[in-house]
């Protein structure tokens, strides 16, 4: 059954209400109060706008611009929004992937635990880059039908593999240090994350903060892979959107090579050089 613009204007202001207390960009938290008021009196429904005129169609509503259509879109294609989970304490990479038809829990497992994927991007990017190839039970068909089903999802206007915009890494190492120094000062507000955490313990920091025109979110990872390594007070989980759309990041401390003892993006490493890359 479709969402409601009811609810997909409380979902919405629900983030807007998050957003507050974690202390992020009063304007942001104004856009998403904004467009909350204008879906809940739209006149149409929004999961008819989508399937009739897709993200393009969503992003003219008055009041909702391209970021705020995309939180959309994720709301009625599966229900769920990502972001506000995020901002819940509820990120939960294994059961995102599992949503998408064609993975189910047990491959959505191995793909996050063996392949590293924790975003739909991310699993778009295996997708075409053939490294699903080699995994049991990823046959031709079934690769195609996850493609379409992402590129659906994901409100694709380009072809995979279309250049994109890539953040500079020195801004990310910036974001990075920024967070890392706050968490370290007690500076920040801590959610309680829902996932490893049996005690309910409020001890994961949260930085919303910007560059230009880049929002960002940054937050420990709070995965199985960070606590199996012991990383969770060291891996650092990036989210950065702009108008081109949200992407995600890794900062990791490298442990051999080169930059052993660096902060490192993780997958390009070979942009961080010893002279640039920001100390650990």
């Amino acid at each position: 059954m479709a969402i409601p613009n009811q609810q997909i204007a409380g979902r919405l202001d629900e983030a807007a209400d998050l957003l507050h207390d974690q202390g992020a960009d009063p304007v942001r938290v104004g856009t998403y109060r904004h467009a909350a008021d204008t879906v809940r009196q739209y006149g149409e429904p929004l999961a008819q706008v989508f399937r009739q005129r897709g993200l393009e169609g969503l992003a003219v509503v008055p009041g909702v611009g391209p970021g705020i259509a995309r939180a959309i879109r994720e709301l009625v294609t599966c229900g769920r929004l990502p972001m506000l989970e995020r901002l819940r304490g509820e990120d939960d990479p294994v059961r995102l992937l599992a949503s998408v038809p064609g993975i189910g829990t047990l491959l959505a497992e191995r793909l996050h635990d063996e392949l590293g994927v924790e975003t739909l991007e991310a699993l778009e990017a295996a997708v075409h880059d053939r490294r699903l190839d080699t995994m049991a039970g990823f046959r031709s068909r079934r690769l195609a039908g996850i493609g379409d089903s992402l590129a659906y999802r994901l409100g694709r206007v380009r072809r995979p593999g279309a250049a994109v915009h890539v953040v500079p890494v020195a801004e990310l190492l910036d974001v990075d240090r920024e967070y890392r120094d706050k968490a370290a000062g007690r500076e920040l507000p801590r959610i309680t994350p829902q996932r490893f955490n049996p005690a309910a313990e409020a001890w994961l920091p949260v930085l919303h903060t910007q560059r230009g025109d880049r929002r960002y979110t940054a937050i420990f990872s709070n995965t199985a892979r960070a606590h199996r390594a012991g990383r969770t007070r060291d891996w650092v989980v990036l989210y950065t959107e702009d108008e081109e759309g949200e992407q995600q990041y890794t900062v990791v401390t490298a442990t051999h090579g080169a930059l052993q003892g660096r902060r490192v993006v993780g997958g390009r490493e070979r942009e961080g050089a010893p002279s640039t890359a920001a100390a650990a």
